[in-house]
């Protein structure tokens, strides 16, 4: 009998080792920036690892909003503007990884001659020119264009024809013939069906750097690492790069 219960015992014990890991659904908060990379990634990853995303897509200050008002979460994928305080504040472990870096661009109608944007007083002209300009509230890239017509002292002309949304895809403004230009980062302009993407001039382009981390809060705290170290696995950043974003950065 004792050989019995221990030859089982010894059974039960390789059993156990053999069983794989039990999958986890990780809670992801993910700037929009990322959405449209994140989309392509997504099913890649829980092929690879049999764990499952559930991802929210809002701007990176609206994410600060939630994670502030307490919304439960295992990683997030924020923009630099907000990381500092939601670690100092115990909501984010101090320790980010670096994901990719993305430029701001405009959206016109497909098909219309390109706007000339070879200098920064070309692109005021051509905001000046424009019937209609669409971009965000919250998302850093309209926080940014904001600041930007300041700076070139055309905020109130902008302002008065400008067609704002909290969040979601700009270009949809465009695609539906409501703007002229819309402004937005360029993996989410390129997005919208109808419309063609040209980067920012380079003396006036802004870079928004996503960095992942994890929640001190989280169950699944290595689980979590291991998907931002996914983020840099090849087949993640070639789908960074096809998605005009620099992996790493």
């Amino acid at each position: 009998m004792n050989r019995i219960l221990a030859a089982l015992a010894g059974l039960f014990a390789l059993l156990s080792l053999a069983a794989p890991a039990k999958a986890a659904t990780l809670v992801v908060l993910s700037s929009t920036g990322m959405q449209a990379a994140l989309t392509e990634i997504q099913p890649g990853y829980e092929k690879h690892t049999g764990n499952k995303l559930a991802v929210t897509y809002l701007t990176t200050n609206m994410l600060k909003d939630k994670i502030d008002q307490g919304a439960g979460f295992d990683v997030a994928i924020l923009l630099p503007p907000v990381i500092d305080p939601l670690i100092q504040a115990g909501k984010l472990e101090p320790h980010m990884v670096p994901i990719a870096k993305s430029g701001l661009g405009i959206a016109v109608k497909a098909g219309i001659p390109a706007p000339d944007l070879s200098t920064p007083e070309a692109f005021k002209a051509a905001l000046i020119a424009a019937k209609g300009v669409a971009y965000t509230t919250t998302g850093q890239s309209g926080l940014t264009f904001a600041k930007l017509i300041d700076q070139f002292g055309i905020a109130d002309q902008v302002k008065a024809k400008s067609m704002t949304i909290a969040t979601g895809a700009t270009a949809e403004f465009v695609a539906k013939g409501q703007a002229d230009i819309a402004i937005q980062l360029i993996p989410e302009l390129k997005a919208v069906p109808g419309v063609q993407v040209f980067p920012f001039p380079e003396a006036v382009q802004n870079y928004l750097k996503f960095q992942g981390g994890i929640s001190p809060a989280s169950k699944h705290k290595k689980t979590g690492v291991a998907f931002l170290k996914f983020l840099s696995s090849p087949a993640a950043v070639k789908v960074l790069k096809a998605k005009d974003m620099e992996p790493g950065n």
